[in-house]
C-alpha cells in the first residue's frame, strides 16, 4: 500500500470514527430536550427524571472495561453493530414506555450501552492505530463528534417533539439508528482494524511497562486519569444536562434553549480541536488549565442569567462552556494511549473511562437533587465548580500528566 493510499486510508478511519461518535454522543445529549416534556406528561419530579441520565451515564461508565476488551477480542464490527441496534432499540421502544423503570432501562441502560459501544473507546483504539506522531489531534477530531452530534440532533429532537410528541421522537430517532447497523456492519473491519502503526511493547515515555489491565490498574497514573474524568463529569454533567431546563424557566422558547445547548456542542468542536493541537505543542498541563477556566466562566454566566434573563449571558455560557465541553478527552485518551502504550489499550482506556461514566451519574442525579432540595440551580452551580477545580489539580499534581506523546516509526517511514 502506498503512503498516499494509506494516508486515505487513516483519514477514512478517522471519518468513521467521528461520524458513529458523533451519532451516539449527540443521541445520548438529547434527553436534555426531552426531559420537560416527559415531565410535563409523567408529573415525575426533577430527581426523578435525572435519574434517567443517571442510569445512563452509570451504565455507559460500567460497560467501558468491557467494551475495550470487547474490542480486543472480538473486533469492530459485532462491537459497533450491538451498539447501534442497542442505542436504536432502546430510543424506540422508549416511545412506548408507560413507568418510570421503562425509560431507566430504554434509554438509560440500553442507551448507555449502546454509546459506550459507538464513542470513543472503540475510536482510541482504531485512532491509535492509525496516527502517531499526530495523535493528540486525531484525538480531536474524533471527539469533536460529541459537538457535532449536539449541534445537529438536540434541535432535530426538538422539531421531532413540537411536531410529534416526545414519544414520536424517540420512536423516529430509534428507527434511523436501527437503520444504520446494516451499512456498518457491511464495512472491510479486518482492513479498519488492522491499522498501520507499529509501537514498541517494552517501555512507555513514563517508564511503565505494558503489561496490560492488571499492571495498569496498580500505578498512579492510571488512577490520575480516571479521577480527571470522574470529577470532570460531575462538574460538567451537572450543569448540561438541565441546561435546557433552566433556560425555559427562566423565560426562554423551547427551541431557543436547544438552540443555545446545541449552539455549546457546536464550539465544542472548535474546542476540542484547539485543546488537541495545543497540547501536542504547549504541553498538557498549560492546555487543561486553560480549558478548566474557561468552564468555569460558563457556568458563572450561566448562572448570571438568573440575574439578568437576556442573551448575552447565554452567549458568554455557550462560547466559554460549550468550546470547553469535552475538550480534556482527547487530553486523557491520548495520555492513556502513551503511557499503557502496546496490548490490552482497550481495556485499560474503557476502565479509565468508567470514571467519566461514574462521575456523569452523580453529577447529573446530583442536580436533580439539589434542584428540588433548594427550589433552585446556584448550590448546583457552586458545587459543580468546586468539582471543575478538582480536575484541574489532578493534572498539576500528578507528574506523569506531564507527559508528552513520544513518536513511533511507521514501518514505511522506518525503510524510507
Amino acid at each position: 500500500m502506498t503512503g498516499s493510499t494509506t494516508g486515505w486510508a487513516a483519514l477514512g478511519v478517522l471519518a468513521l470514527c467521528f461520524l458513529l461518535n458523533a451519532l451516539a454522543r449527540g443521541a445520548g445529549e438529547t434527553y436534555a430536550v426531552f426531559l420537560l416534556p416527559i415531565g410535563r406528561e409523567t408529573g415525575w419530579d426533577r430527581a426523578d427524571l435525572t435519574s434517567v441520565y443517571s442510569v445512563y451515564m452509570l451504565a455507559n461508565g460500567l460497560a467501558s472495561p468491557f467494551v475495550g476488551a470487547a474490542f480486543d477480542r472480538f473486533g469492530g464490527r459485532a462491537l459497533y453493530v450491538f451498539g447501534l441496534l442497542s442505542l436504536g432499540g432502546g430510543f424506540w421502544l422508549a416511545g412506548h414506555m408507560e413507568q418510570l423503570w421503562h425509560l431507566s432501562v430504554t434509554v438509560g441502560i440500553m442507551g448507555g450501552l449502546g454509546i459506550a459501544s459507538l464513542g470513543m473507546i472503540p475510536g482510541s483504539i482504531l485512532i491509535s492505530r492509525w496516527f502517531d506522531g499526530r495523535m493528540g489531534t486525531a484525538m480531536a477530531v474524533a471527539s469533536t463528534g460529541l459537538g457535532t452530534g449536539t449541534l445537529i440532533l438536540a434541535p432535530l429532537a426538538q422539531v421531532m417533539v413540537d411536531g410529534f410528541g416526545w414519544r414520536g421522537g424517540y420512536g423516529m430517532l430509534g428507527g434511523a439508528i436501527l437503520l444504520l447497523a446494516l451499512p456498518v456492519g457491511l464495512l472491510p473491519w479486518r482492513r479498519i482494524t488492522a491499522g498501520i502503526v507499529q509501537r514498541a511493547p517494552a517501555t512507555t515515555a513514563s517508564g511503565l511497562p505494558s503489561e496490560g489491565l492488571a499492571r495498569a490498574i496498580r500505578s498512579r497514573p492510571f488512577w490520575a486519569l480516571f479521577c480527571a474524568f470522574f470529577f470532570t463529569a460531575i462538574g460538567g454533567y451537572a450543569v448540561a444536562l438541565q441546561t435546557v431546563a433552566y433556560l425555559v424557566e427562566h423565560g426562554f422558547a423551547p427551541i431557543e434553549a436547544a438552540g443555545a445547548f446545541g449552539a455549546a456542542g457546536m464550539l465544542s468542536i472548535v474546542g476540542m480541536l484547539v485543546v488537541g493541537a495545543a497540547a501536542d505543542r504547549f504541553g498538557n498541563r498549560i492546555t487543561v488549565s486553560v480549558s478548566y477556566v474557561s468552564t468555569l466562566l460558563g457556568i458563572v454566566s450561566l448562572a448570571l442569567v438568573q440575574v439578568h434573563p437576556g442573551f448575552a449571558f447565554v452567549v458568554g455560557f455557550v462560547i466559554f462552556f460549550g468550546g470547553s465541553m469535552g475538550a480534556r478527552g482527547p487530553v486523557i485518551s491520548t495520555l492513556a494511549a502513551t503511557i499503557f502504550s502496546g496490548r490490552g489499550i482497550g481495556a485499560i482506556y474503557g476502565t479509565i473511562t468508567t470514571g467519566q461514566g461514574l462521575g456523569a451519574a452523580i453529577g447529573t442525579w446530583m442536580a436533580g437533587f439539589l434542584h428540588d432540595a433548594t427550589g433552585g440551580y446556584t448550590v448546583g452551580f457552586v458545587t459543580s465548580s468546586a468539582f471543575i477545580l478538582a480536575a484541574m489539580v489532578v493534572f498539576w499534581v500528578v507528574p506523569e500528566l506531564a507527559t508528552r506523546r513520544r513518536m513511533a516509526k511507521t514501518p514505511e517511514e522506518t525503510h524510507s
